[in-house]
């Protein structure tokens, strides 16, 4: 079964001939329909069947018809998307409508080719939330890492890789940029393992200084120095038993690397003012998004040490180079963020997640959490759009109107494209030019270049046909 296919729409108006319009343009689509020409009808097919889209008129029967089905079907089926038809010059009560939980709305007199358009986006909406769903559902069965979102082939070959190391007791490096989720992958090597009962002690090793690692790696005993008033573990001491994961390991001072060279060698430690060796059985995981091997060549790491953690490598792709990952993602984070600060946001319009997919985010999945969380505390809206998205994000997105310097629109490859420079440029050609390209960027999706250019819907529709372009 393809995806169309598994798209089922529930198609309500009183109005027939309406109903059949509508129909035969989603059914075009290849999705799946059914009509209701009543509120009763409606809700008797919502009783009977599951839908993943539904589309009503406002005003039927009874001039809130629509909205008490809009709450039904929220309500009976919170994965479903609801899209509300409009009378013209109605607009208004549309949008108190969207705030109610509908995904968007169409406005009469219908543009069957506009309607194929958001219900496209919905559906897209649908099939997402399914897809991630699924994914998570599979991965915590399969794997019991939750938290671990992406689809892409990189991430199922690390995850892949996660499951055969595991069970094992080898040391484990994993290698990353900053933000790319290195702890979360120590943490489910962690907890597939046969260790995970036990602990999981994390110590970052980034900006400590020889004297205050070794203090808590190893502990001490009291009188070591002036403060040690008392015994006191290290982590060391403190993770026997369950794992020991050393973040951004490349920091750790040559002294402290020869010390825990030691550990891993003889599997003992001695605190801090004390002669008395203590065994430990604890499983390594270090983790750095330096080169180690560059640091070996200049002396500043330790080969025998390195050789030692290099017991089993995960190398993680950075975000831009797994943009698939993305969506899944912020499908991910939107609701967890407006659960937390009691919001209630799950959705986020095309246009808007395109320029978080076009983002190479230097700073990995932490970066998006950031601006995920940000977009959602300061939205007004019940939906995250392009107004909503920071403008170091979207900055690239604004046409540049300097005489001096190249107008550029944003590409999927590159953060911006360049098209031309402005000067000597008739504006009437300017403005062809952007509309073109933008309409190319978004493969024709109107609604999206739109919002890009800032244009109104029904004036780009009249700049495409007065430019004779064809899309």
């Amino acid at each position: 079964m393809n995806k169309e296919s598994s798209i089922r729409v529930l198609i309500v108006d009183d109005e027939i001939d309406h109903a059949d319009a509508m129909s035969e343009a989603v059914a075009r689509i290849g999705y799946s329909v059914k009509q209701a020409h009543s509120l009763a009808e409606a809700r008797r097919c919502l009783s009977e069947e599951d839908f993943d889209l539904v589309i009503t008129d406002l005003r039927m029967d009874g001039p809130r018809d629509g909205f008490e089905l809009l709450e039904h079907a929220r309500r009976a089926f919170p994965p479903a998307q609801v899209i509300v038809v409009t009378a013209h010059g109605d607009v208004a009560t549309a949008v108190g409508a969207m705030r109610a939980g509908a995904y968007d709305f169409i406005e009469k007199p219908l543009d069957l080719d506009l309607i194929r358009v958001q219900v496209r986006r919905a559906a897209e909406a649908v099939l997402l939330a399914r897809q991630n769903q699924n994914f998570k559902l599979a991965l915590d069965q399969k794997y019991g890492m939750e938290g671990i979102i992406g689809n892409s082939q990189a991430m199922r070959r690390t995850l892949q890789l996660v499951r055969q190391i595991a069970p094992t007791d080898i040391n484990v490096l994993i290698l990353g940029e900053s933000g790319t989720g290195k702890e979360l992958i120590a943490r489910a090597v962690h907890q597939n393992s046969r260790r995970q009962a036990e602990r999981f002690v994390a110590l970052n090793c980034a900006g400590l200084n020889e004297s205050t690692l070794e203090d808590e790696l190893f502990g001490h005993v009291r009188g070591a120095f002036t403060d040690a008033r008392g015994d006191r573990e290290g982590r060391l001491e403190y993770a026997d038993g369950g794992t020991l994961f050393l973040d951004e390991i490349g920091d750790m001072p040559l002294a402290m690397q020869a010390k825990l060279l030691r550990v891993l060698q003889d599997r003992q430690i001695t605190r801090l003012g004390s002669n008395e060796p203590i065994q430990v059985d604890v499983r390594f995981i270090a983790a750095t998004n330096k080169d180690l091997e560059q640091q070996v060549r200049k002396e500043e790491f330790r080969q025998d040490l390195y050789f030692r953690i290099k017991g089993a490598t995960i190398h993680l792709l950075p975000l831009r180079q797994r943009r698939e990952d993305i969506p899944p993602l912020i499908a991910h984070l939107i609701p967890k963020c407006a659960t937390r600060m009691g919001k209630k946001i799950e959705e986020i319009d095309a246009a808007a997640r395109d320029i978080l997919v076009a983002c190479d985010w230097p700073g990995n999945v932490r970066q998006l959490e950031n601006v995920i969380e940000n977009m959602v505390a300061l939205s007004t809206g019940t939906r995250l759009g392009v107004q909503d998205v920071p403008q170091e994000i979207l900055g690239p997105y604004s046409v540049q109107t300097v005489s001096t310097t190249a107008l550029t629109l944003p590409s999927a490859t590159s953060p911006t494209t360049s098209i031309t420079t402005l000067a000597g440029i008739n504006l009437a050609d300017l403005e062809r030019q952007a509309i073109e390209k933008t309409l190319e960027m978004v493969q024709g999706n109107r609604e999206q270049a739109a919002k890009l250019l800032g244009l109104g819907e029904r004036t780009l529709y009249r700049k495409i046909k007065e430019y004779g372009l064809s899309r």
